[in-house]
């Protein structure tokens, strides 16, 4: 049996203590079954937690940042649009209409911000 094979193993440093475990199976008393058999159980939990559990824990914490970074991104967009809002209103003529243009006006510059964030993120992958 070729076990240089699992170079995952040869590279995470326990590579000679699932040779030496490999060697025991191969020539075990049958004593020795329930031992060799707690030690491969153990083994694989510490592999498990280490190879799947640890990363997930690190990408969450990534995960988590871009989230609260897009949501505050998100929360200052709201702000410039509303004081672009604020702003036309107090810059435009008195009037109903003259509010519906302004708020046309931040609704349309809003869309053409996000319009051109997702043209850019598009592009980007290409």
């Amino acid at each position: 049996m070729d076990l240089t094979k699992f170079t995952a193993l040869h590279h995470t440093g326990r590579w000679h203590r699932v040779h030496r475990l490999l060697a025991l199976i191969a020539m075990a008393d049958p004593q020795e079954i329930p031992q060799l058999t707690t030690e491969l159980i153990a083994m694989s939990r510490e592999y498990l937690r280490q190879e799947t559990i640890e990363p997930a824990k690190k990408l969450g914490k990534a995960a988590g940042m871009g989230i609260g970074g897009a949501m505050a991104i998100s929360l200052g967009a709201f702000f410039v649009v509303l004081a672009l809002y604020s702003a036309l209103k107090m810059w435009l003529p008195v009037g109903e209409w003259w509010v519906v243009l302004a708020r046309f006006i931040a609704a349309l510059s809003a869309a053409g911000a996000a319009g051109l964030v997702a043209w850019r993120m598009q592009s980007a992958d290409n």
